[in-house]
């Protein structure tokens, strides 16, 4: 680092995660519990946001696994709530350091089975919610002149792949982190996302009701053969969040085993090639 260049984030020693207050949305379920025994294992002190009461439960084992963690109970589209349970938690612990936002959902497949309150919603929670999030953190950040944003969008921000309404918001989520990163850049703020494609967690339980074989047939769409793992996203954002990633800001990373690359079945049909 030369000497006109801002002081790093403070950091632990493990694979460079920044620390010390990491605050992760969505805490409770499956990619937000890797992203917080991630970094809780790293040596950040966590505190996990959701909207289920479960989260109090999770925080409970985290800390039996000897992680300092915090939670709150919060409805992120709510930005009453949102600014309320911040403001609470930033009194106990300090300062964000990291915001993770990483709290999504999706239930309407298709814009036919989406009524406009349907659609309200879905942009409201997966959208307006990262939104007010960014909006609690923002002024802490400035005041230390250091902080670091990563959101967890998906590869529905960058074509149509079902769910219209959470690909919309997703699609919405990279131009507010690019938005983010060029307005607060001469804070030593930055601001980049992730784009997983499908990673294997509990919410396709319930698809794969209808279809137990429904992530193997998935996996013909991905150069690697593989769908992700909820330890993949927590690889990349931990990257973003981390002095490594000083240089990078408005980036908006694909975490998905090469789904973006091209499409690997028209290609195979195209040329009539099996690789």
């Amino acid at each position: 680092m030369t000497s006109g260049s801002r002081a790093p984030l403070a950091c632990s020693t493990h694979a460079g995660i920044c620390t010390p207050s990491t605050t992760i949305t969505g805490a409770a379920g499956g990619i937000g519990q890797e992203l917080s025994r991630h970094f809780g294992r790293a040596g950040a002190t966590i505190i996990g946001i959701d909207v289920k009461e479960s989260i109090s439960d999770f925080v409970k084992t985290l800390k039996d696994e000897s992680i300092t963690a915090h939670f709150g109970i919060c409805d992120i589209g709510n930005s009453s709530e949102v600014s309320q349970t911040f403001s609470d938690l930033i009194s106990r612990v300090g300062d964000i350091d990291v915001l993770i936002n990483n709290a999504g959902f999706s239930a309407h497949p298709t814009i036919e089975k989406t009524n406009p309150e349907e659609w309200k919603f879905d942009i409201n929670g997966n959208l307006n919610g990262a939104y007010n999030c960014v909006h609690a953190v923002l002024p802490g950040m400035k005041r230390k002149k250091k902080g670091a944003i990563v959101t967890v969008g998906s590869v529905n921000g960058l074509s149509a792949l079902g769910d219209p309404a959470y690909s919309a918001a997703k699609a919405a989520l990279i131009s507010m982190t690019q938005a983010i990163a060029m307005e607060n850049g001469r804070f030593g703020i930055r601001a980049n996302i992730v784009l997983p494609g499908t990673v294997r967690t509990p919410i396709w339980d319930e698809r794969s009701k209808k279809d137990p074989e429904v992530l193997k047939t998935l996996i013909k769409w991905y150069p690697l053969a593989r769908i992700a793992e909820p330890s993949d996203v927590a690889n990349a954002v931990s990257f973003l969040a981390s002095d490594a990633a000083g240089a990078i800001t408005g980036a908006a990373l694909p975490v998905d085993c090469g789904l973006t690359a091209g499409n690997i079945v028209m290609s195979r049909e195209l040329t009539l090639e099996n690789f």
